[in-house]
């Protein structure tokens, strides 16, 4: 049988079929691992393999025995008469089915033929188009891709000026991340161009929660324009236990890079919740989401290659799988992890000397970014395995928002949240407006509430959900000031209507103008010295 002969009209377009490689409907291997393939009607690729079990398993079937045993005939037409009637069959009447069933005796000799076989469209079981496109690869192009160029890099300084304008404060832990960036493309760049090899340096970020570590990996992606997955640490587990595996978190940079693996290999990957699969302390059951997630990922922080399956979390037979090289690619973790501030109190607290000289043991109670004097040993104490904290060389800690840093991450970054439902008034032709009193009342609530950066919008959108109901009914509104005593639930907000017609920004130029008139006519009138 030749190839020719098994390709079909059905499809999505040849674009696709040149853009993603062929997968094999049966074992699941793309056409680079697979081989060529075979191609059937609605879109069903077979590979040369397993089209020729499938023929020998066909040709070991004893077709003539069947054909010689009439009772066996007899019983398979009386069963398929009984359960798989046509629609057309069922329409006819008793009288005409008894002349077909007298027809078919006599033409057959008084016995039956071959049995009444329907055949199966293996499109259906796919959505009658084939494997879906989520779990096809990108095929990769014969010419060879230049390696990153050295100038086209972004210098530390650089990307450090770009996150300012996204990322309020944190100056060190921006800083940190620039120089690892920079220090790992250049790596990427180069590869191996001499005996010396540059190690991969991983991030390990150390915040509390709300202070921008997800934010900051997000940005720094998008300014680099890589692919990124973000993962959650929780939900992993050691293999062979219920929850997502640990190869889960490269087949979601695959996804990401649209299943493209050159592009996938140069991504970056931010692990968030790291610090929940520290080792448990004080149990006896088997640590499948702690230590032992720890030691599976090992390998992928490191650089491995590794079989990750494509459009989904686990393995399984119907899934294609995907060979990945992490040696180049960038992880990020992130975590809060609480209690660590009191274990870094106690390891300095040992330090203190007797004596005149001797620091107070509440010295370190009063410091605020305690944080910053983290070390491995503390990570240690806290339960992450030296193993695991080797392939995380560069440390960075984030400290807490003050509410001045909150006052400034709400009205200073490119997409601040204020300009966001500035905007939306904006599409209603009203402006909104707020006060430096209602900005530090949002502050202070968002600070009681300590989550972060992660409560001022809902506070925002707790306090701007009536005025944006009212809005669109009241055409005559033309700004909304939000004030401090609105925020505090001591008054509300200050609403000014327009004026025969005129939007506020008209109103606002013609008071300017009439102002700079009166000036003018002041200056004429007064006597000169």
């Amino acid at each position: 049988m030749d190839e020719k002969d098994l390709k079909g009209t059905g499809g999505s377009g040849e674009q696709n079929k040149k853009e993603y490689e062929d997968v094999c409907f049966i074992c699941r291997r793309p056409e680079s691992k697979a081989g060529r393939m075979f191609h059937l009607p609605n879109n069903i690729c077979v590979c040369d393999d397993c089209m020729h079990k499938t023929m020998d398993a066909v040709s070991q079937f004893d077709y003539q025995g069947m054909l010689s045993n009439p009772e066996m005939l007899n019983m398979l037409n009386q069963q398929f008469d009984k359960n798989v009637q046509t629609p057309a069959a069922a329409e006819k009447s008793g009288d005409e089915a008894e002349q077909d069933g007298k027809e078919t005796q006599e033409g057959d000799g008084g016995q039956k033929g071959f049995p009444k076989i329907s055949f199966i469209n293996l499109g259906d079981f796919m959505g009658g188009d084939g494997i879906p496109k989520k779990q096809k690869l990108k095929k990769k192009s014969g010419e060879k891709k230049p390696p990153l160029d050295l100038k086209s890099i972004p210098a530390p300084h650089k990307i450090k000026e770009q996150l300012d304008q996204y990322v309020i404060g944190q100056e060190y832990a921006k800083k940190v991340i620039s120089v690892a960036v920079y220090n790992h493309y250049k790596r990427v760049a180069t590869g191996t161009m001499d005996e010396i090899e540059i190690e991969k340096s991983n991030i390990l970020m150390i915040g509390p929660t709300g202070s921008g570590k997800t934010y900051l990996v997000k940005t720094l992606a998008r300014l680099l324009d890589v692919p990124l997955a973000i993962a959650d640490a929780t939900s992993l587990t050691e293999a062979g236990y219920i929850g997502d595996d640990i190869e889960s978190v490269v087949s979601k940079l695959l996804a990401a890079a649209d299943n493209d693996v050159d592009r996938a290999e140069q991504g970056i990957i931010f692990i968030d919740e790291i610090d929940k699969i520290a080792r448990k302390h004080n149990t006896t059951s088997r640590d499948v989401s702690g230590e032992s997630v720890q030691q599976g990922m090992l390998k992928l922080l490191e650089g491995a290659q590794v079989e990750v399956p494509v459009g989904a979390n686990s393995k399984n037979a119907m899934v294609p799988l995907a060979t990945v090289n992490t040696k180049n690619i960038l992880f990020i973790c992130g975590g809060a992890f609480p209690d660590l501030e009191e274990i870094i109190k106690q390891r300095l607290r040992k330090k203190s000397s007797i004596g005149f000289d001797a620091e107070l043991k509440d010295r370190w109670d009063k410091e605020k970014d305690i944080l910053a004097k983290v070390s491995v040993e503390d990570l240690r104490t806290f339960g992450m395995i030296p193993e695991f904290l080797g392939r995380l060389p560069v440390i960075c800690t984030l400290e807490g928002l003050s509410s001045d840093m909150l006052v400034r991450i709400l009205k200073e970054p490119k997409n601040a949240i204020l300009k966001q439902y500035q905007k939306l008034l904006e599409l209603d032709e009203v402006k909104l407006e707020f006060t430096d009193d209602a900005l530090e009342a949002i502050a202070e609530k968002a600070t009681q509430k300590d989550t972060g950066a992660r409560a001022l919008r809902s506070i925002i959108e707790e306090f701007m959900l009536d005025i944006m109901y009212e809005i669109p009914k009241d055409d005559n509104i033309g700004r909304v000031t939000i004030t401090g005593d609105y925020i505090r639930g001591t008054g509300g907000p200050l609403i000014d209507i327009r004026q025969n017609g005129h939007t506020l920004e008209e109103i606002d130029q013609l008071n300017k103008v009439e102002s700079a008139g009166q000036i003018g006519e002041n200056t004429k009138e007064s006597p000169t010295e």
